[in-house]
């Protein structure tokens, strides 16, 4: 099929701007797609228009099932630089499309604040939970985020300021590359309670003090980033756990027996595109990890109410599996293997006697590497200091062939 379905990004310049063959792609359709500003552009001329509804997949579906007709789509700047081009490229072989791009609002907010993009951080809020931004935050980080709406930017400055980077730089860029471009610039505590105009551009450079509550990407956050209920897998441990799970980027983790999230949150801090499913059966617990997602910055993180092996029915097929606890428990195991994809990594801790037994028997008929973690922490005890260990943990890893 060649292709039907066109998607022309339009800046604030206008149709003018557009080349002729996306020009061609507009006066050819049949039926036209895009927001009120967009559709605003063109004249009358009785063909079928639609504006996007709410939730956006309503009018998706209908043009998936209109497959065939000669279809346009007007987006903003580049569709494909968290566009709607993205969306229809999941469903559809590149030969069905053609995407005429227009600059990306990155590349014009680089171009005006002399940024280097390729070294900046660039996401979109529009949409989307504000807490995203979180895991982006680092000392001197350049970060451009597309805005929701006017309100964004207050937002997005309330969160730096409570995060100790009150004193960050901040320009907000409105309607850039048309006539009514504007540009605000201000320390993010200043920013905090003004409007702004809604097709607006965030740009941050971090500026973090001592007294800021950021946290690296690098496995192993403090034990006290966490809400927990005492069951959490300590820092030290953690970061050899997640050594051993060996996360690559746009992989899905199932962690079975989450407790407070701590694996699965760390495993998605690793790389934007990674994905995990907390799954808990306890209430109290899958508050807590509701509360961890938000604080550090992975809202996205799915949550799995229910007991393994009857919670793991019905989920994405993992790439690596972390066994937590209940490991003894009839069927864990066997179910985690058996919808772990080839090549996927199972890794099992254990601190009882019959857990280990349990990943002792494993490791004799499977193979895979058995692994004694023993940490211990120095405390003040009156005016000495001596060593308080910790529970020691048994770690299997397997690696599905």
């Amino acid at each position: 099929m060649t292709a039907w379905l066109s998607i022309v990004g339009i800046g604030e310049d206008g149709l003018e701007a557009l080349s002729p063959a996306a020009r061609k792609a507009i006066d050819e359709a049949t039926l036209l797609v895009g927001g009120e500003r967009h559709l605003a552009m063109l004249p009358k001329d009785g063909r079928e228009r639609k504006t996007w509804p709410s939730p956006l997949m309503i009018l998706v579906n209908e043009i998936m099932t209109r497959r065939g007709e000669k279809i346009c789509i007007l987006a903003t700047g580049d569709p494909m630089h968290f566009g709607i081009g993205v969306t229809f490229a999941k469903r559809l072989p590149a030969e069905e499309m053609a995407i005429f791009p227009a600059l990306s609002a990155f590349t014009l907010a680089a171009a005006r604040l002399g940024w280097d993009l390729a070294r900046a951080e660039c996401i979109t809020l529009h949409g989307r939970p504000l807490e995203l931004l979180i895991t982006h935050l680092a000392p001197n980080a350049k970060i451009l985020a597309l805005s929701d709406s006017g309100k964004t930017p207050s937002d997005v400055a309330a969160l730096l300021v409570s995060s100790g980077l009150g004193d960050s730089d901040m320009s907000i860029l409105e309607h850039m590359g048309g006539r009514d471009e504007k540009r605000h610039r201000a320390p993010a505590r200043d920013i905090v309670g003004q409007d702004f105009r809604d097709l607006n551009v965030i740009a941050i450079h971090c500026l973090a003090d001592a007294n800021s509550h950021i946290y690296t990407a690098t496995p192993g956050l403090p034990d006290d980033a966490f809400h927990h209920d005492g069951q959490l897998t300590k820092r030290e441990i953690r970061s050899a756990t997640l050594a051993a799970l060996a996360p690559f980027p746009g992989e899905l983790l199932w962690d079975v027996g989450a407790g407070s999230g701590s694996i699965a949150i760390e495993w998605m801090r690793c790389h934007p595109a990674n994905r995990a499913v907390a799954v808990e059966p306890r209430d109290d617990r899958l508050a807590l990890i509701e509360a961890n997602r938000k604080k550090l910055g992975v809202p996205q993180l799915k949550i799995a109410n229910g007991k393994a092996p009857e919670a793991l029915t019905g989920l994405d097929a993992p790439d690596a599996v972390f066994i937590g606890g209940g490991l003894s428990c009839d069927g864990i195991f066997d179910a985690c293997w058996t919808a772990l994809k080839p090549g996927g990594r199972l890794v099992a801790n254990s601190v009882t006697m019959e857990g280990e037994q349990q990943l002792f028997h494993l490791y004799e008929t499977r193979g895979g590497t058995l692994t004694r973690l023993n940490i211990a922490r120095a405390e003040k005890i009156g005016g000495f200091t001596s060593w308080k260990p910790f529970r020691q943990v048994t770690q299997l890893r397997l690696v599905k062939e």
